[in-house]
């Protein structure tokens, strides 16, 4: 099983620092050290709020992904347990933006231009820190604990105290 990053929409107050921890961690600088200017604000997650929720979008990093078959060029492959975008690859066609059942997926403006003179755009996912940091950055910056990194161990943990606790309700008179 893969690894994804849940999120508890009762504890998250839209603070957006997952957001900033998430641009900061891929663009290999700290905080501090950025200028202002030199770079665009393109997190790999993304912020929802409605008047009753807030909670930032993350790739759920499937075992069979649909934005992985609908790729038309193939530029998204498995790695590690991740689900990986090559943007070197990517057309931005907007398959694979249509096919995740999530919404983890925004195409974003690689700075370059087409051939007709429009921005180039490329597909743009969580990948977990890939290569980046040694768990997500937006975990370890979480200011109420609303993100958690979930790993096979940790699922089949929760399913087995789930199935025994309805076991002895079950049991119980």
């Amino acid at each position: 099983m893969n690894s994804f990053v849940r999120t508890n929409p009762r504890r998250c107050i839209g603070c957006r620092t997952c957001l900033i921890s998430c641009v900061v961690a891929h663009l290999g600088k700290g905080f501090f050290d950025l200028e202002p200017d030199s770079y665009n604000f393109t997190p790999r997650l993304f912020m929802v709020k409605t008047t009753s929720v807030t909670a930032p979008i993350h790739c759920r990093n499937c075992e069979n992904p649909a934005c992985k078959a609908a790729c038309v060029p193939n530029a998204i492959s498995m790695a590690d347990g991740r689900v990986i975008v090559d943007p070197k690859r990517c057309i931005g066609c907007k398959s694979c933006v249509s096919a995740c059942p999530f919404g983890a997926i925004e195409l974003v403006e690689t700075g370059q231009l087409q051939f007709d003179g429009t921005p180039s755009r490329v597909a743009l996912k969580c990948d977990l820190c890939s290569g980046v940091a040694d768990s997500p950055s937006c975990v370890k910056v979480c200011l109420t604990d609303a993100l958690e990194l979930v790993t096979e161990d940790d699922l089949q943990a929760e399913l087995v105290d789930k199935r025994r606790t309805a076991v002895m309700s079950s049991l119980t008179p």
